[in-house]
């Protein structure tokens, strides 16, 4: 097993369940039914585990035949293990229940998660602040789903204001979809009745008075609006999009 540079200092472990008991006792040798092994992909070959206080090396292999046995316990879901015991967190980090039954507390890598998390709602916020009416409209209306023409600018903001905070990735995702303002004019088109669904939602058509044409049929699990942006998209649908733009604005 290729050997990694591990940084020598005191670790603490926790129980990885909301609910621990006050005192819980971790496996630290096999039995014949359970057996407590670690794969070694350098070797292609599973070695067996076991925690001694007086061996160098918490692989069975590695150990003479004075090894001394001793528990594993955790005490109200914590376990302190200091730099001078190396061989009880090697145990500890190449333990098959290390991730899913305890795991190490690592404040600086929490803390690191946390400025991402924290910048990622900080980018949201910075970017619904700055957001142009078309655009806040746009987000409100095909992003939030809010009903846009019924809505003050000030509510618009405020909700997507809102949203921004709750869910960032979702917003940035929102704003960034190239599509947003595309399906935007399709709302319009549809609120304006420019154009209509018809055949049990299935197809989209034009609604101009002399041209009732069908525009597109609404695949399965689609939505109209998604449907009518994707077409518009295409040759022959840019070329429909510039002339409902224009009767949008008569």
């Amino acid at each position: 097993m290729k050997k990694q540079k591990v940084q020598i200092k005191d670790r603490v472990y926790r129980l990885s369940s909301s609910r621990v008991p006050l005192s819980f006792s971790l496996k630290s040798k096999s039995s014949k039914n359970r057996p407590l092994l670690f794969f070694d992909e350098s070797l292609n070959q599973n070695r067996e585990l076991r925690y001694a206080r007086n061996q160098k090396s918490c692989f069975v292999d590695e150990q003479d035949g004075s090894a001394i046995l001793e528990r594993i316990v955790f005490e109200d879901g914590m376990l302190f293990v200091p730099k001078s015991n190396p061989v009880l967190q090697q145990f500890l980090s190449l333990h098959p229940s290390n991730g899913k039954v305890f795991y190490e507390v690592d404040n600086e890598k929490d803390a690191q998660s946390e400025v991402e998390i924290l910048d990622i709602r900080l980018d949201a916020q910075i970017a619904a602040r700055d957001l142009d009416v078309d655009t806040l409209e746009t987000v409100a209306r095909i992003g939030l789903g809010l009903n846009a023409d019924n809505m003050t600018t000030a509510e618009m903001k405020r909700d997507v204001r809102v949203y921004a905070n709750q869910y960032p990735e979702d917003f940035l995702e929102i704003v960034n979809d190239p599509l947003l303002k595309v399906q935007n004019l399709v709302a319009k088109l549809l609120s304006n009745n420019l154009l209509a669904i018809k055949n049990n939602k299935k197809d989209v058509y034009l609604n101009l008075p002399k041209n009732k044409t069908k525009l597109v049929t609404i695949p399965f699990g689609e939505s109209a609006i998604y449907t009518v942006a994707s077409f518009f998209q295409t040759d022959d649908g840019l070329e429909v999009m510039q002339m409902l733009e224009t009767k949008l604005e008569e």
